[in-house]
């Protein structure tokens, strides 16, 4: 293993982002407070609690999923797009490092960022509320999970994407539209029994639902089968990076 190459992509990476700190610090605590504002004041007020928790402590799991797995895409993405788009890209697969190493180089450092995101947006969180986590080693856990699977995915995106404007498409037409339907601010149980059902083909319900319990104990769906989602995303996210190194999928000029 050559840790003074992943070590060099890693500190590269995380330099880009202190160098943007501020609005990368702002944005997401300025966002959070207007989530709080309109859902937690304007539909709270209407809604007192879900599942037996205050709505404004509720939706906080929601929040944080929200910003974790736009941010680890977003990162990751861009992170492996850009030497794709300079040419830069054939000095680093030339290099005697292996497809391993650039990827965990580039997936540690997004994850990284989304994990910073997350813990301030839980910071945040809790001067507009008294948050009680309910299992603290399992809400790190999940919330270490996604940020891995989900900057796994952004690097497959920063991949496959052949100009700016595709590297935006699946996080605004895809994903940006699974989190909102899959409960990061309502419980899926509050919907007809017919949308419920079809709420269960949404892979981010079962995300938003583990990470849901891991604060307050109540889930939308067995913990067991969050796990396993998160599990099966991160495996398949794996698998098919190895097959884009292996077949030089987009890689090759």
């Amino acid at each position: 293993m050559n840790w003074s190459a992943v070590w060099t992509i890693y500190t590269a990476e995380m330099t880009r982002f202190f160098r943007t700190f501020v609005q990368s610090f702002i944005s997401p605590v300025i966002s959070t407070s207007l989530y709080f504002v309109v859902f937690g004041t304007a539909i709270g007020s209407r809604i007192q609690e879900v599942e037996g928790v205050s709505y404004a402590a509720f939706i906080v799991p929601g929040l944080i999923m929200l910003s974790v797995m736009t941010q680890a895409i977003s990162n990751a993405s861009f992170g492996i797009y850009f030497p794709k788009f300079t040419g830069t890209i054939y000095e680093l697969l030339s290099a005697p490092i292996n497809f391993f190493e650039i990827v965990l180089g580039y997936v540690g450092a997004a994850a990284t960022k989304a994990l910073f995101i997350g813990l301030v947006i839980l910071a945040t969180a809790s001067f507009f509320i008294d948050l009680q986590i309910a299992h603290p080693f399992a809400m790190v856990a999940f919330l270490l999970l996604t940020c891995l699977s989900f900057a796994l995915f952004g690097f497959i995106i920063g991949i496959w994407a052949g100009n700016f404007e595709q590297l935006q498409l699946i996080p605004l037409l895809v994903l940006t539209p699974l989190i909102f339907l899959g409960g990061a601010f309502y419980s899926i149980t509050m919907l007809p029994d017919i949308w419920q059902k079809l709420s269960l083909f949404n892979p981010v319900v079962y995300l938003i639902s583990g990470f849901r319990w891991s604060f307050y104990g109540a889930a939308d769906v067995p913990i067991g089968l969050s796990l396993l989602a998160i599990a099966g995303f991160t495996g398949a996210c794996l698998l098919i990076i190895g097959w884009i190194f292996k077949s030089g999928y987009r890689l090759k000029p």
